[in-house]
């Protein structure tokens, strides 16, 4: 079977394929144009992680179907678009079926790079309901639901949660915005991508926060500021206050914008909870799940104008007003059940129904401890796919 990079010899010369960006795809989604996505991976690959919307139609076919230049009933298959955007890990599959389709007159375009490509879609959205001093910007990264946070007043800023692919748009935007960055933090020992910290630190000074507890798992590199709960950190006239939150993990650390904003990590999030597992396995995780009760219902102490800024959203998730996937405590104390429930019934329902682990989570781990090192492209690699940080994959929301 040949591999994507001979698939273009099985074209004829005068086919000429037409490529759309990641960014331009997604900026089109985003707007709500219908969308149609022929995902030419094979059925695992589909199945681990794919584009999903409301307004996406996708079907997989995966890419060697169409090495016989495609049959009427294989053709039948092929989802009606305007036009069908084949979509493959790369790119270069997916150039040779747009191709084929072209070649019998169905519109066609190919989504450059792929879903490496998707994967380096990131976006920047102001949180605008923050009430205190700060600028709350919140990165989105759509491949894999994953969220930072760029906290900034008065010319410094605090990085939360950044993502070790992504350092180098983090600096650039800080200069764009004459922000000196002061702090770059991580909420957690994160089990679903490479964090950022330490090389935001190595090219700009910043100084690098993590929790006494998240240490404590292991953690092998230099800290440069090790916080405790109520420890407030300051940027310019805004304030950072920690808040232990253990549950998703013991090190879990939520931090507290302006007493208005809450990054809650992979605490609570806009349409779910987090999944107690990922560090004891399953044999901590009831104990653990019990933590974090008692932990959300210290959250849900707070005044119901809170928002609540999440570090990662699902499918399931609804972006608010202002584009952010964040929300108001207190509309999430009314559609979210998981949070009315007594201590037993919610352990009992969050054990229920558990995603499957992230994807090389025991690796992602040990490099996020500075146990081993990884190089940029495996870092890279090693995230591809959904976080599944979540307690279940439905949400958890409703009517």
């Amino acid at each position: 079977m040949p591999g994507p990079e001979e698939l273009a010899e099985y074209l004829p010369e005068d086919i000429e394929v037409t490529s759309i960006e990641p960014a331009e795809l997604r900026d089109r989604i985003a707007a709500g144009e219908q969308v149609t996505i022929l995902d030419v991976r094979a059925e695992d690959e589909y199945e681990e992680w794919h584009i999903e919307d409301d307004d996406v139609t996708t079907v997989n076919i995966p890419y060697y179907e169409f090495l016989d230049d495609g049959d009427d009933e294989l053709l039948e298959r092929v989802p009606e678009g305007n036009p069908v955007v084949t979509v493959c890990a790369k790119g270069g599959s997916s150039h040779f079926v747009a191709g084929t389709l072209l070649e019998h007159d169905i519109d066609a375009v190919n989504m450059a790079d792929g879903m490496n490509g998707w994967a380096r879609s990131y976006d920047v959205v102001e949180v605008s309901r923050a009430p205190g001093p700060a600028t709350v910007l919140q990165f989105q990264r759509p491949s894999s639901g994953c969220l930072s946070y760029l906290v900034h007043h008065d010319g410094e800023g605090a990085l939360v949660d950044p993502l070790r692919a992504f350092v180098d748009f983090y600096v650039d935007l800080a200069d764009d915005l004459d922000v000196n960055l002061t702090y770059a933090i991580d909420t957690h020992v994160h089990a679903d991508h490479v964090s950022g910290v330490r090389e935001v630190a190595a090219q700009t000074g910043a100084t690098v926060v993590l929790s006494q507890r998240a240490i404590e798992r292991g953690v092998e590199y230099d800290v440069d500021r090790v916080v405790e709960d109520e420890d407030v950190l300051s940027v310019g006239d805004a304030t950072i206050e920690v808040r232990a939150t253990p549950g998703h993990t013991t090190g879990m650390t939520s931090f507290l914008v302006d007493d208005g904003v809450l990054l809650t990590g992979d605490g609570l999030f806009t349409e779910s909870v987090a999944r107690p597992d990922l560090e004891e396995g399953a044999e901590g995780a009831s104990d653990a799940a019990r933590q974090l009760y008692d932990i959300l219902q210290e959250i849900m102490s707070l005044p119901n104008d809170t928002i609540i800024a999440p570090g990662h959203f699902s499918d399931a998730a609804e972006p608010a007003s202002d584009e952010t996937y964040t929300a108001r405590l207190g509309d999430l104390a009314d559609r979210m059940a998981a949070l009315s429930m007594d201590r037993d019934e919610f352990v009992e329902f969050i054990l229920s129904d558990m995603p499957p682990r992230p994807a090389n989570f025991e690796e992602i781990i040990a490099t996020n401890l500075g146990q081993q090192d990884v190089d940029d492209d495996r870092a890279f690699e090693l995230e591809l796919g959904p976080n599944n940080c979540a307690a279940t994959q439905e949400a958890m929301t409703g009517d």
